[in-house]
């Protein structure tokens, strides 16, 4: 096995002068000129041209949820054109296995999306990577893509309420090494936004913001966490927990965003010899690996003003929590993919037991935090809802597109303001004995979603072999933890 590599010693920085501009912080967005959306196939084939590019990278996201790439060294111009105009075909049955699509007829295409765009920061030859959504034969949108079913659920939110729905994730992760001598400071439970040399990890994270917001990946901040498990005789390595928190984005962006975050954390602790953990628990006892997804309505292209009087909250505001609310532990089939899912909410360590909603309360499964204002009283961002039930095992694109669903379901509830009394929860008050419990192990997980299907499957939003595939999957967990 290969030894960990520690971080080499590092000199302190210094600020020079340079004609180099940094800002807008995407690197592409700065040679082309303009912003992402307005890109083309011509502005990406001078890119190639102007910067040496040699090979470009098709990437994408498979129904495990793990970013997948299809790679090419184009010709010539003619060639070029085309991987980014028409993209590649790719075997379907392999990337989204037991969804119906046969062996015999399974190809499928790559179409790039050209606002994606990035120079691969991993890359050993300049790589001009592009993320790309699934086409069938037939030319539209392939049914069984995590992409197509997120964007399938935006439109049926749109058209169901009037309203889009933006997100971010706060993406926690757990960074191991081997100890050595400088490694005297570290404490379980005393990391939240410890700085050097009190934890290890702070370059690695520093590293990861910098390259996220060259790809054109917004985040809003990034700081160590709570977590921290000591090297032992069972494995002698040094864990802490740090968290890198996306910015706002419409759901198909966000959900990219926390794929390419993961990607790009992962290499970076490759190349550092490090050990990069997303798991839901690394260790028993210890904090848990969450990932918390803030949702903010969208209308008339104006984030919703949320307030301090649960009383007055928009109606956007109470279809979505009342959705989370009531079909929460039903979202776990895709926010909560791990056996030890179910062991880092039984811990408690902030993460949510009961079904509950309300202000600030971080034990609450559904919350509203609060919101930074400046001096004269202006929110600095807006506000948002945050789903405190996901961990790193999620598929984010399928989670948000349930999300999606959820609100739409919560808006056809009888008793909304009803569910919203009986499901709130008082600042810093548990949830009582006779509060709705988070399904407690798989079985409950599978049952909750077979009963509930049709909530995910209105508008053809999920199709029905995908969520047939993922009750199989619950229920083959279920026999091997049995």
């Amino acid at each position: 096995m290969k030894s960990d590599r520690n971080e080499p010693p590092r000199q302190p920085a210094t600020l020079t002068r340079t004609n180099e501009t940094v800002l807008p912080a995407c690197r592409l967005q700065r040679l082309i000129g303009k912003s992402p959306a307005k890109w083309t196939v011509d502005d990406l084939i001078s890119l190639v041209r102007e910067h040496g590019v040699r090979v470009v990278s098709l990437m994408h996201v498979g129904g495990d949820g793990w970013l997948k790439t299809l790679d090419f060294a184009p010709r010539d111009e003619v060639h070029l054109r085309d991987i980014l105009s028409a993209g590649e075909r790719a075997d379907g049955s392999s990337l989204f296995v037991n969804t119906g699509i046969p062996a015999g007829a399974s190809d499928i295409v790559l179409r790039p999306r050209t606002d994606t765009a990035f120079f691969d920061p991993f890359a050993a030859q300049p790589t001009l990577a592009i993320m790309c959504s699934h086409f069938g034969r037939d030319g539209k949108p392939l049914p069984e893509s995590p992409d197509t079913i997120l964007r399938r659920g935006c439109d049926h939110l749109q058209k169901e309420t009037g309203a889009e729905l933006y997100a971010h994730g706060e993406v926690e992760y757990f960074l191991g090494k081997r100890p050595d001598e400088a490694d005297i400071y570290g404490a379980d439970d005393r990391g939240y936004h410890s700085t050097s040399p009190f934890v290890f990890g702070e370059g690695l994270r520093r590293t990861a913001l910098m390259l996220l917001a060259e790809m054109g990946v917004p985040t809003k901040y990034g700081h160590s966490e709570v977590g921290y498990i000591p090297a032992d005789e069972s494995e002698g390595r040094i864990w802490e927990q740090h968290e890198v928190e996306m910015a706002l984005q419409p759901l198909p962006a966000a959900a990219d965003s926390v794929i390419l975050a993961h990607w790009v954390l992962r290499n970076l602790a490759h190349r550092h010899g490090m050990r990069m953990s997303f798991e839901p628990v690394v260790k028993q006892g210890h904090a848990g690996t969450g990932l918390h997804f803030h949702l903010s309505p969208v209308r008339g292209e104006q984030h919703l003003r949320l307030g301090e009087d649960n009383r007055r909250l928009p109606a956007e505001a109470k279809w979505l929590i009342a959705g989370l609310v009531r079909y929460g532990g039903v979202l776990m089939a895709f926010g909560n993919r791990e056996p030890s899912s179910f062991l880092r909410l039984s811990q408690a360590k902030e993460a949510p037991s009961a079904v509950t909603w309300g202000r600030y309360n971080r034990r609450a499964l559904v919350r509203i935090p609060i919101v930074a204002t400046d001096e004269s009283g202006r929110l600095v961002s807006p506000e948002t809802i945050e789903f405190r039930l996901a961990d790193g095992s999620a598929h984010p694109h399928l989670l948000l597109a349930g999300i999606a669903q959820a609100m739409v379901a919560g808006k056809s509830m009888t008793d909304v303001d009803g569910w919203l009394e009986r499901t709130a929860a008082e600042r810093g008050v548990q949830a009582g004995d006779t509060a709705i419990r988070i399904p407690k192990g798989v079985d409950e997980v599978a049952g909750a979603l077979r009963r509930e299907r049709a909530v995910f499957e209105a508008s053809g939003v999920f199709p029905a072999r995908v969520l047939d595939r993922t009750i199989e999957i619950l229920d083959r967990q279920k026999t091997l933890t049995l």
